[in-house]
């Protein structure tokens, strides 16, 4: 049993990359996929080697899937912030850095899960019925706060607002599969590759250089945040990192830091949620949920030591692909490779969300460019998020 087990999370961390380097492949539509095919053809196969794939998968996703956000400038729903600063630092020849400090914030929250897994378990399952009391307040300091560091706070105020408006009318679409691939896409992922495509953007040659900063603030925002936004509805790595953000107060690299750690922390406490409430908050957490029902303390642990083991897997796997990505991306014409991604990304998001999805990736990009115009921070877009999350809770 022990040999498929191992098997079993490599493969997970093999697909994991796959969807990483993939735009707009998500690991739950794989976790969509293994929930059909776990109840018809592989129904044979034991569960345990299934939840074992699936969070290797999921860890391996939260790692891998910042390369083609900062190279390629493509979101994942998971990932959009790390288009902003990482993108920038692309552009200096630092891309490789940008990735290995994403890489350092899930390491990170790796150890940090295994630490605070067993404690949180009991502190949250005392306080889980204050939190959705506590949520909407602290998205609306954190929304206040990204405003007031604004000079232009006008412009700020219409950004946020403006994004947000557009969040409500596209979240409440019916008969709309998976709508923040559209959305996020838009505002952050096709926005830039059409401003890069037409301002002719040249990638400089990238530095392969070990980053330097303090990982200590980015790494607390990123622990009181994440735990909050695994427990809720509505609530993701994009809010957490917000959330963090207004609490550490991080410069550029350090926000890159903080964001690696909430995308890992969000996901590995989507697995304490489902085994303390039985409240799945990922498409991971839904898949296990279908296979296997109630997760029991053997479970957990296996579910914490394939965390342990397909964290420190990737960790490696994203550097050396980053490294990679980093000696080639310059020798090929970027504004070939933005084209070629834009026309895929508009073929995924028409495979998934239909010829509604276009059209809503149409309209996101066009305010995305906007926003952009206005020349005020990009965070603020991620009011398209926070604002129906806000509502969701005062409503």
């Amino acid at each position: 049993m022990l040999i498929e087990i191992i098997l079993a999370l490599l493969l997970g961390c093999t697909i994991g990359t796959f969807t990483g380097l993939i735009p707009g492949i998500h690991i739950n539509l794989i976790g969509i996929f293994l929930i059909s095919l776990s109840l018809n053809l592989l129904s044979s196969i034991p569960p345990i080697y299934f939840v074992a794939f699936i969070v290797a998968m999921a860890i391996a996703h939260t790692f891998i899937d910042f390369i083609p956000s900062v190279f390629l400038g493509c979101p994942d729903t998971d990932t959009e912030l790390s288009v902003l600063p990482g993108h920038k630092l692309l552009k200096k020849g630092l891309g490789y850095e940008a990735i290995i400090l994403t890489c350092y914030g899930s390491l990170a929250a790796i150890f940090i899960l295994m630490i605070i897994f067993f404690p949180s378990i009991f502190i949250i399952s005392k306080i889980k019925n204050i939190l959705p009391i506590i949520i909407p307040g602290l998205l609306i300091f954190a929304s206040f706060f990204i405003i007031s560091t604004e000079q232009k706070r006008s412009k700020a105020l219409l950004v946020f607002f403006l994004t947000g408006i557009l969040g409500l009318c596209i979240l409440n679409f019916e008969n709309l599969n998976q709508p923040l691939l559209p959305l996020l896409t838009g505002l952050f992922g096709s926005s830039m590759l059409i401003l890069s495509i037409k301002n002719k953007i040249q990638i400089p040659p990238q530095k392969i250089t070990k980053p330097k900063t303090k990982i200590f603030k980015p790494l607390l925002g990123a622990l009181i945040a994440s735990p909050l936004c695994s427990f809720l509805p509505g609530l993701g790595s994009g809010q957490a990192a917000i959330i963090g953000n207004t609490i550490s107060k991080a410069n550029r690299k350090g926000f890159l830091i903080l964001l690696g750690a909430t995308n890992t922390l969000v996901m590995g406490f989507s697995f304490i949620s489902l085994y303390i409430i039985s409240r799945t908050r990922t498409g991971a957490a839904v898949a296990i949920k279908e296979i296997i029902g109630k997760i029991e303390t053997n479970i957990l642990i296996l579910i914490l030591i394939t965390i342990i083991i397909s964290g420190i897997l990737a960790f490696f796997l994203t550097k050396s692909l980053a490294k990679f990505a980093s000696r080639k991306i310059n020798k090929i014409n970027y504004t070939k490779i933005s084209i070629t991604t834009l026309f895929f990304l508009v073929l995924v998001v028409f495979l998934i969300s239909g010829f509604l999805g276009v059209i809503i990736l149409s309209i996101s990009t066009l305010t995305g460019i906007y926003c952009i115009s206005l020349k005020v921070k990009r965070t603020l877009m991620m009011g398209c998020l926070m604002i129906p999350t806000i509502m969701l809770y005062l409503l």
